[in-house]
């Protein structure tokens, strides 16, 4: 699969049985995302204020039966109504949801999922088949009217017959939920949980299907352990921890940090790709699961509301106001990262898979910056004769977006890193994140979406230019973007100028005048694709001369990718890279020599420094 489309290559696909219960996942947690705060409110509300919480206070108590009751469930239906046909939606959405709401006693989350998706798509469906039939003066009086009316009928059809329906189902599976873990059998969610979790259903499980059973639980009990099935952030940190010791190359060096990332930020799907990479892993994070599982029911642990994200501060918040709860609460994480850590560090000791990473993450940075014309498409490759090539599929580009499940979390981080990372470079460009079914099909747009989304990012944003990664947080792709609209825009600039500045100053081998050696405090040589070896080679050489001539210049082997565009840098190349070089940095001075070890002129360039 080509990471990044254009909109000539975008052609419809049918759609996989994994793409439709993305998709299906995806809705449901998408109308609980959006309200994540107004939960953890009710949360909190409720640990700290009712009796035998952390500050009791009858008078703020009284406010934990209505949101649960009234807001949470309305302001879910809303959500629903509002993702179908927008504000409109939402309206009819909520006003459904109502009919629910007071037809029960038992708090009706699953029945806002239903209610207010029903109502936004029933509105949306009279506004396609009237509006356009609608007499000029008329408009508003219409609308508001067969709003209101649809409304007024969904709301009497839930107070009937779907308040009543979903009650007995609710009450249905919260006795089979009930039995289980009364049994003890609830650990075995674990084993769909955790691969389901990887494939990018997390948001999926826990916001559409675990955060509702849970808070009606909850709103009954107190607490719920439902709450602890997804969101347990022990697997995930075995695997990382497993890494950090007994990995290799690149995913050694990355896991200590991404495991900060994944523990206290709770951004769960950093350690995604680390199981991805070595499949029986996911041995690994079954057993973290099912560990952690068992020691939240038998030490009877739960939370109080869905912690988000999946943070150990977070768990920490929503635990009720019990010493055995928090006792179990991080024993529980801590033998489920236990657990996770032996299976994982089994797995990685018996791997005899060969290091294929460099001896060091330079050396790793370096090959991955040599492979993304491989990684990019046919437009972004390397070996260019003609500059405007590089920057064909750039051309339009006018905002960026990252699109993941929830549009929260891993995609808020990527969208962070890039946007830094463009600004750095001087590009004037909006970079945004969003959920991928929020995401519109709009000119001049770039969508950076994870490899297991991009059949949706094709489905939802078609024209679109779109780039696929495997990882948001740590994917060599993001410098290759913000290189090809660095191009891209000094091209523009130059095309625009009667007479450009002068692109970096290039010599042919032999010919030293033209560069300021009294500006240079820095010697870099460029590792062209096949010459990795010989730069290295050559950086060494280079750096016993400028020792012996007691010079005070640096000298460095770097990537395309890693120069910085500083007159106060000369970058030796070949002739055939100098012909890249020049379509991306300005300011360097450049030398270009057939002969990177020997150069004739290598001693008087050294003779001439500072």
């Amino acid at each position: 699969m080509q990471n990044t489309v254009s909109s000539t290559e975008a052609k419809p696909k049918k759609k996989s049985l994994k793409a439709r219960m993305q998709k299906f996942g995806s809705f449901l947690s998408g109308m609980v995302m959006p309200n994540i705060g107004a939960f953890i409110a009710w949360g909190l509300i409720t640990a700290i204020f009712i009796p035998g919480g952390w500050a009791p206070n009858a008078g703020l108590a009284t406010m934990v039966k209505p949101m649960v009751t009234f807001l949470l469930p309305l302001m879910i239906g809303y959500t629903g109504g509002e993702i179908i046909a927008g504000h409109r939606g939402g309206v009819v959405g909520a006003i459904a949801t109502m009919g629910v709401i007071v037809g029960t006693s038992t708090p009706m989350f699953i029945g806002a999922m239903i209610m207010g998706p029903l109502g936004g798509w029933l509105i949306k469906k009279w506004d396609d088949a009237v509006q356009p039939h609608i007499r000029q003066g008329f408009e508003m009086l219409v609308n508001n009217f067969a709003a209101g009316i649809l409304g007024m009928i969904l709301a009497i059809l839930g107070f009937f017959i779907m308040g009543p329906i979903v009650a007995a189902a609710s009450a249905i599976m919260g006795a089979g939920v009930n039995y289980i873990i009364s049994v003890h059998l609830l650990p075995l969610a674990n084993i769909f949980i955790e691969p389901a979790k990887i494939l990018f259903l997390n948001n999926a499980i826990n916001q559409g299907i675990l955060t509702p059973l849970g808070l009606e639980a909850a709103s009954h009990a107190g607490k719920s352990i439902l709450f602890l099935l997804e969101p347990d952030p022990g697997p995930g940190l075995g695997v990382l921890l497993a890494f950090s010791i007994f990995g290799k190359g690149t995913a050694k060096a990355s896991a200590p940090s991404a495991a900060i990332i994944h523990f206290f930020g709770g951004i769960h799907e950093i350690y995604f790709p680390y199981v991805l990479m070595k499949p029986a892993l996911f041995l690994a994070v079954i057993a973290g699961g099912v560990t952690g599982t068992t020691v939240f029911s038998v030490m009877n642990v739960g939370l109080k509301a869905t912690p988000s994200p999946g943070s150990i501060f977070t768990l920490l918040a929503m635990s009720p106001k019990s010493v055995s709860n928090f006792i179990g609460l991080i024993l529980g994480v801590t033998l489920a990262a236990a657990a996770s850590f032996i299976v994982s560090a089994i797995i990685l000791r018996r791997d005899k898979t060969p290091d294929t990473d460099a001896a060091s993450l330079e050396d790793a940075t370096a090959q991955m910056s040599a492979m993304k014309s491989g990684d990019s498409s046919e437009a972004s490759s390397e070996n260019i004769e003609n500059a405007r090539d590089v920057v064909a599929n750039y051309d339009n580009v006018k905002k960026i977006i990252f699109a993941c499940d929830a549009g929260m979390g891993s995609s808020a981080m990527g969208a962070s890193l890039l946007r830094d990372k463009v600004k750095k470079a001087g590009i004037d460009m909006s970079v945004t994140n969003t959920a991928i079914n929020n995401l519109k099909d709009e000119p001049g747009l770039l969508v950076v979406t994870q490899d297991e989304l991009a059949d949706r990012a094709a489905q939802k944003a078609p024209n679109a230019m779109r780039i696929a990664v495997d990882n948001f947080l740590s994917s060599p792709k993001y410098d290759s973007i913000v290189l090809n609209l660095k191009a891209r825009d000094q091209m523009d600039s130059s095309a625009a100028e009667p007479k450009p500045a002068p692109a970096a100053k290039s010599t042919p081998s032999g010919a030293l005048d033209n560069i300021d050696f009294a500006k240079i405090s820095e010697i870099d040589f460029l590792r062209d694709d096949d010459k990795v070896g010989t730069a290295t080679m050559a950086t060494s050489l280079m750096k016993d001369r400028v020792k012996k001539n007691s010079k005070a210049a640096t000298v460095k082997s770097l990537g395309i990718n890693d120069i910085e565009d500083d007159e106060n840098r000369l970058v030796i190349v070949t002739p055939e890279a100098a012909k890249n070089l020049k379509t991306r940095y300005t300011n360097i001075q450049v030398f270009s020599t057939k002969d990177l070890l020997n150069s004739p002129d290598y001693d008087k360039m050294v003779s001439e420094l500072k």
